[in-house]
């Protein structure tokens, strides 16, 4: 890169973060195997050492080895040397140099790759940049440094079962003009031929060190090449092919993963194919998901008689998943989502918090604050990275349903456990596509990113084209809005007792004219509702219809929009008369009383002992500070009298959650009690 993009000491401070921080990973890679054999071409296909034909399905590891500032909400975006800079300058070396450490240490863990394999997904796709293999000015750091790191990472991969693709995201120079190949404007990869040499002697040593492992699929040779004006794509495949000669010199066994021109979408000039073992890699975002949109990489595959892969794609709905992902699996093309954790996202599985302290460090970068005390901004950086660890992450199960079950499996699926008598927070809706769990007239997004059509206006908690948003209430944290005539929410639901019934809508609304029913199992049981003006769109108010009967068992609920124009916050179900039993109406359930909260030390959870006057069914449910769900903890019915209820201090994805303040709302015989806790770990 040209001396305008850093000077020498920055230089020094990226190579020195990226291998200084592989030294928490110098542990000896686990010796167990469950990858079978390399991964190689057999035709337009990819087949293991059994000769079983593999399609590769995975997420990409972006952010962790090169920092993209969109992914972080670092205003302007910025290269990956523009946020060092940016960080080194406001913090000092040795503060900058601790927030890189924490950084790569919690972005990814082996623990994440079980999970991940647990999905049902084969492979995994690390970026690096090619400053991770730069001796100069590393001080103490040896050479073979970055071989420990990605060795630990390869052996993460064995015991999960999952092929590794390395993907060199930002080569000598930068290979596009943007800032996502840590370019300085300018793709100096093609007007310097020391660049190129570069990049051909990196790929050499990875192919040198690597040879013999099977749990590498192949080498994604240049991430999204961009050729400069007034150069051709023979100068791509002429790299492309000096690449392929210094690898084949020392290693035969791994696929070469080949990019076209223009973001990995233009392959003019990169056919016929130039190697035996080699796969041509497209990426897509926001464009359209129909057949004619994948029609020129099939088209691309027969006539080079290669496989294609989708190597990189997302950022979009979960209606957009879902069809792009079911488009290349009828098709017969592999893929990986970009990318499995970002700062504050609904597109990702995982969504590592933004702490209010970092953003004011991002507002002064972006020129809209003063610029805060380096004090201040260390903590704030540092907790930044800290919450990249998967404990402090939100997990985010629609994301993962949309990409794994849905494009196989059309049905709706819960997104919660409800069991009713009990509340049902509106943003809890089913998991599914559009027209099978939820209508919203704005499901995805195939314009664009800039101008298109929003696929969440209010682009909160989940991932949907339902318009989400923060719902100002202290106990249900999102509430549903933008809502349009003929939209709907279904809810999967447990009747735990049959019963005559009443529902509450919290609903809000500028002014009157909403109108709202409710359907179970496709028939309306509730009245068409009127919604009147409330005053706010964040200003609840009840609205309710009684004289519902339930039968007990599962049931499929719908909220209807009869008429559009107000928010949905939750529906609450209480129970007014228990079914007859014997020819004889039991008594109605009495009220609750909960005591005092007691930690488990020997468990490390708590125990909430409480008293029913009668037996009855029992919801409770776990919320952090801001009202996000944590845990639906499993319901159940209790006997009269005394009983328990145990939270173990995990979260729904099954990590420990993290210190802090939380509230426990329990809901038995028609009552609602929350009661508070704090961990300290």
């Amino acid at each position: 890169m040209g001396s305008s993009m850093m000077t020498s000491c920055h230089s020094r401070r990226m190579h020195l973060l990226a291998l200084g921080c592989c030294l928490l990973f110098l542990m000896a890679a686990p010796a167990s195997g469950s990858v079978p054999g390399f991964l190689r071409v057999q035709g337009t296909t990819l087949v293991d050492s059994t000769g079983s034909e593999v399609i590769l399905r995975g997420f990409g590891l972006g952010g962790w080895l090169v920092m993209e500032g969109y992914q972080a909400h670092i205003p302007g975006f910025g290269s990956p040397s523009d946020i060092e800079a940016k960080i080194f300058d406001l913090i000092g070396d040795e503060a900058a140099e601790a927030f890189y450490r924490g950084w790569i240490q919690n972005y990814a863990t082996e623990e994440e790759f079980g999970r991940m394999a647990s999905w049902g997904l084969n492979s995994v796709r690390l970026p690096f940049h090619y400053r991770m293999f730069e001796p100069e000015g590393q001080a103490g750091i040896r050479p073979e440094d970055p071989f420990a790191f990605l060795d630990r990472i390869v052996g993460w991969c064995r015991n999960s079962g999952l092929y590794l693709i390395l993907d060199m995201h930002c080569a000598p120079g930068g290979q596009n003009h943007g800032n996502i190949s840590d370019s300085n404007g300018t793709a100096r990869l093609w007007l310097d031929a020391a660049n190129r040499k570069r990049t051909v002697e990196i790929w050499k040593s990875i192919a040198a060190h690597f040879r013999d492992e099977p749990v590498i699929a192949g080498y994604d040779l240049i991430n999204e090449p961009v050729l400069p004006s007034g150069h051709t794509s023979a100068e791509l495949r002429a790299l492309y092919v000096t690449i392929r000669d210094s690898i084949r010199a020392v290693d035969a066994n791994h696929i070469l993963f080949i990019e076209g021109n223009w973001y990995a979408s233009d392959f003019t000039g990169l056919t016929p194919a130039f190697d035996d073992n080699m796969v041509y890699a497209f990426h897509r975002y926001w464009d359209a998901v129909t057949p004619a949109s994948v029609r020129k990489y099939t088209s691309l595959r027969a006539t080079a008689k290669r496989p294609v892969w989708l190597g990189e794609t997302g950022e979009n709905s979960n209606a957009w998943f879902t069809a792009c992902v079911r488009l290349m699996e009828k098709n017969g093309i592999g893929w990986n989502w970009w990318t499995h954790k970002k700062v504050a996202t609904t597109t990702s599985p995982f969504s590592a918090p933004l702490p209010d302290e970092c953003q004011r460090v991002f507002n002064f970068w972006g020129g809209t604050a003063p610029e805060p005390a380096a004090d201040a901004a260390e903590a704030a950086l540092l907790d930044l990275a800290d919450g990249l660890r998967t404990e402090r992450c939100a997990f985010l199960p629609d994301v993962v349903d949309a990409l794994v079950r849905q494009p196989s499996d059309p049905s709706a699926k819960p997104y919660a456990e409800h069991v009713l008598p009990g509340l049902i927070p509106a943003a809890e809706y089913d998991m599914g596509e559009p027209l099978v769990a939820y209508k919203d007239s704005v499901s995805l997004n195939q314009t664009g990113d800039a101008g298109g059509a929003a696929w969440n206006s209010g682009g909160a908690f989940r991932n949907d084209g339902v318009d989400l948003e923060p719902s100002g209430d202290g106990v249900t944290a999102f509430d549903v809005g933008w809502i349009d005539t003929g939209e709907w929410l279904q809810y999967t639901v447990e009747v735990a007792t049959a019963g005559v019934y009443a529902v509450d809508f919290r609903v809000a609304a500028l002014s009157a004219g909403g109108k709202l029913r409710l359907l179970m199992d496709g028939a309306q049981i509730s009245a068409t509702l009127n919604v009147p003006a409330t005053g706010g769109w964040k200003n609840w108010r009840t609205i309710s219809d009684t004289g519902l009967t339930l039968a007990a068992g599962t049931h499929t609920f719908r909220a209807e929009a009869v008429r559009g124009g107000f928010n949905l916050l939750s529906l609450e179900f209480r129970l007014v008369r228990p079914a007859a039993v014997g020819g004889r109406a039991p008594e109605r359930t009495l009220p609750m009383a909960v005591e005092t909260v007691r930690s488990d030390p020997a468990g490390g959870g708590f125990r909430v002992p409480f008293r029913l006057s009668a037996p009855g069914p029992v919801r409770a449910q776990v919320f952090d500070v801001s009202g996000r769900s944590v845990r639906v903890l499993r319901p159940g019915v209790f006997p009269a009298g005394r009983s328990t209820l145990e939270w173990d201090g995990l979260d729904g994805s099954g990590c420990p959650a993290a210190s802090g303040l939380y509230l426990i709302r329990i809901r038995a015989a028609g009552r609602a009690v929350t009661v508070k806790l704090t961990i300290q770990r």
